[in-house]
């Protein structure tokens, strides 16, 4: 399902199937699908996609317009140096508190729901306490995270990195966006400087958990028929720049058992790489996304190969272990093809496992709101609630994606499975900020 330029809007689709039932406890569903619709025309392309890029006036407006919403529900809103925004709902006593929300950027032809969902689910509960009259025990944040995509300066995730001191500011103050236009210049237009994301780290012991939702952006749940699931963790990734040297020749005049090819040597890899991730663990995953033959000639033996490997897992050890068992069966196709192979490793990131409390709290959210039992699946993709949950008790609750599409102008999930995941939210962050020993 595309969303048009020419009549058929986000909302009307949205509300087209939607059965009005699930309106209950002060969420509304005809509310989260005419602001989702809102935002979809800030940064509308020609094909019905989205460019919301980070920093641009197209995240900025989206960003005031949330913010007139949070107003709506009595939040008190700050934007801290980086961008970030923060719609706050005071507890009735003095207390750490509970966020929940996403981002609004985008990538350059993306869709309508990744980010912004996350961001309008963790609104409407707030605006469905409000309209019900309940005040939570702990304080509430609604949050705005800056430039999780990373679509301009090739990063992402800088505006959670900023809140809990993870950026590196030299480092920031090095790149350039995609044309050419360097980092402080960027933020500047945005009406922000390189000092504001240094003063934007937070003291995160006032931080009790995060909460994130955001579409699955896979099959798995449609595949099972369900409306939302508990992620048991996000993947880290390890890329793995792959040289495969072998002994260039021409096609025709050199026999068969006296060649080095590269591409052969190559391809038995990458098959190795396929069937290495499934037997090390039912969370792995590796690709090979990028291949280079040189020198790419019709007659001519590949004398080299260039290729990336996306290894990832939601556990460090058996992410770790798939990586060594990579490098050991390149030893083995070197030896055997006589060939050269040599292995990089470019990029590293840890992964984070959703504590088992967490887990359980969701999953006791999704049986007494929906009466359905958990489907629990881990998140491949990075998403803001990595970074927070190397800090603080996380939690993510993904959304049935239709067909797993994602960052692309088709990217769709239902209304009922949206507002079917925001009572599962309100249920989980409920339970989240009532103090220890009483109930809600």
């Amino acid at each position: 399902m595309v969303v048009g330029t020419e009549g058929q809007e986000i909302m009307q689709k949205l509300l087209l199937d939607y059965d009005h039932s699930l309106d209950s406890n002060g969420v509304n569903g005809k509310r989260l699908a005419s602001r989702l619709d809102e935002l979809s025309k800030i940064g509308l392309t020609e094909n019905g996609g989205l460019r919301r890029i980070a920093f641009s006036p197209e995240e900025r407006k989206a960003k005031e317009l949330v913010k007139e919403w949070m107003k709506e529900a009595g939040l008190q809103i700050k934007e801290d140096g980086a961008g970030n925004v923060f719609g706050r709902l005071e507890g009735k006593v003095k207390s750490s508190t509970v966020l929940s929300g996403s981002h609004v950027d985008s990538v350059p032809d993306g869709g309508h729901f990744d980010g912004p969902l996350g961001v309008i689910a963790a609104l409407e509960v707030a605006q469905a306490w409000k309209d019900t009259g309940y005040v939570p025990n702990k304080s509430y944040e609604v949050v705005i995270f800056t430039d999780e995509e990373g679509a301009r300066f090739n990063g992402g995730l800088t505006g959670s990195r900023a809140m809990t001191g993870e950026v590196d500011i030299e480092f920031q103050k090095q790149l350039k966006d995609m044309n050419g236009i360097p980092f402080e210049e960027v933020i500047k237009r945005d009406g922000l400087n390189v000092e504001g994301f240094v003063e934007a780290k937070r003291d995160l012991s006032e931080i009790e958990a995060y909460v994130e939702v955001h579409i699955e952006q896979g099959k798995r749940l449609e595949k099972a028929q369900l409306p939302v699931g508990i992620v048991t963790g996000i993947a880290g990734p390890c890329w793995l720049n792959i040289s495969v040297m072998g002994e260039a020749g021409h096609a025709g005049n050199t026999p068969m058992n006296d060649r080095k090819d590269a591409l052969i040597a190559a391809s038995e890899l990458v098959i190795e790489i396929e069937k290495l991730a499934g037997e090390v663990s039912e969370t792995a995953v590796a690709t090979v996304g990028k291949l280079e033959v040189l020198p790419n000639g019709v007659n001519v033996i590949p004398g080299e190969v260039r290729m990336t490997a996306d290894i990832r897992d939601i556990h460090a050890e058996s992410r770790d272990e798939l990586i060594q068992l990579i490098k050991d069966a390149a030893e083995r196709i070197k030896n055997r093809q006589q060939v050269d192979i040599q292995i990089e490793e470019t990029y590293k990131i840890a992964p984070v496992p959703v504590e088992k409390e967490m887990q359980e709290k969701a999953a006791e959210a999704v049986k007494n709101t929906l009466q359905i039992e958990p489907f629990y699946l881990p998140s491949g993709a990075g998403h803001d609630a990595m970074i927070i949950g190397r800090y603080v008790p996380m939690a993510m609750l993904f959304t049935q994606s239709k067909n797993g599409v994602s960052h692309n102008p088709s990217e769709w999930s239902s209304l009922q499975d949206c507002i079917q995941t925001v009572h599962v939210l309100k249920a989980l962050l409920e339970d989240l900020i009532q103090l220890k020993g009483e109930t809600i």
